[in-house]
């Protein structure tokens, strides 16, 4: 391990952090939005795993922070992963930062944090911004239930497929999506889902934040006059007093359906209807063979 170095006046030295790795939340926009322990973090580390080091090092630069980058990212994951390994072994304070946002939130940085805890090292969370929370916060939708959907398929009959099999969950929905795709995806969410409220948040915590909030059909329009550019958040409210079938009901559809469709197509279909995924669906099909 390198020798201790102070960080800030608030933060611990380096001597006082556990070796292992660190998961840094980093700003989605404003750089002023970091934690205090964020930089104390990353000060302290004796590197710190960057998915783009361009990205990180204006970061770095902002709060005067001199820990050397790494470039660790999709494709030199075979590459880097055993080093980062040897480094832990070592006993070495590692960080993990995206290019912003908190890390492993629809990106693959969950493979080496299950290496990492595989190899019986440390790691911890310091938590921070979040896209999806900043855009579900000021969305004004509910909030007490939510799922994290990422990015869905590019492809419009995939992307219906996808929407499908969440069609009937009572909770707020979250995307990711580009300026491109948006009025494609907000077409096959009316399709799918039917026309519920929702909002687009674009550009959160930057210059142009904008946040755009009606029903998908009116958002629909919206777009189509003023296409938003930039990094956008989609929020998509629960389907409202949603149906959801028990398993008695399931049960007695897959009986009808199997014998013509075949276990695939009978959960698709009967998830469709349902408000069950498709997973559980099948595996109820699958039991019942």
């Amino acid at each position: 391990m390198s020798s201790s170095k102070p960080i800030s006046q608030f933060g611990p030295s380096q001597s006082q952090l556990s070796p292992g790795l660190y998961i840094v939340a980093t700003p989605i926009g404003n750089l002023r939005d970091i934690t205090l322990r964020a930089v104390d973090v990353l000060s302290a580390a004796d590197r710190i795993l960057a998915e783009d080091t361009r990205q990180t090092r204006k970061l770095l630069s902002a709060y005067n922070i001199d820990t050397p980058l790494t470039a660790y990212h999709d494709h030199n994951v075979a590459r880097m992963l055993p080093k980062v390994l040897s480094w832990l072994e070592k006993g070495e304070i590692i960080a993990q930062v995206s290019d912003a946002g908190t890390p492993l939130v629809s990106d693959p940085g969950f493979k080496l944090v299950r290496d990492v805890i595989a190899g019986g090292f440390n790691v911890m969370p310091i938590p921070g911004p979040s896209a999806p929370l900043a855009a579900l916060v000021v969305a004004g939708l509910p909030s007490d239930q939510f799922l994290f959907s990422g990015f869905l398929p590019s492809k419009s009959k995939a992307r219906q497929s996808a929407l499908k099999d969440i069609t009937g969950l009572r909770a707020s929905l979250i995307f990711f999506e580009s300026g491109k795709r948006i009025a494609d995806s907000l077409a096959d969410m009316q399709t799918i889902l039917g026309d519920r409220p929702a909002a687009i948040a674009r550009e959160l915590t930057k210059t142009y934040e904008e946040v755009r909030r009606g029903t998908l059909s009116e958002l629909i329009q919206n777009v189509s006059i003023n296409p938003p550019k930039g990094e956008i958040v989609i929020i998509v409210g629960p389907a409202e007093h949603a149906d959801v079938w028990d398993h008695g009901a399931v049960d007695k559809a897959l009986l009808d359906l199997l014998p013509e469709l075949g276990a695939k197509r009978a959960s698709a279909e009967i998830a469709s209807l349902s408000g069950w995924t498709k997973r559980d669906v099948y595996q109820r099909a699958l039991a019942l063979k």
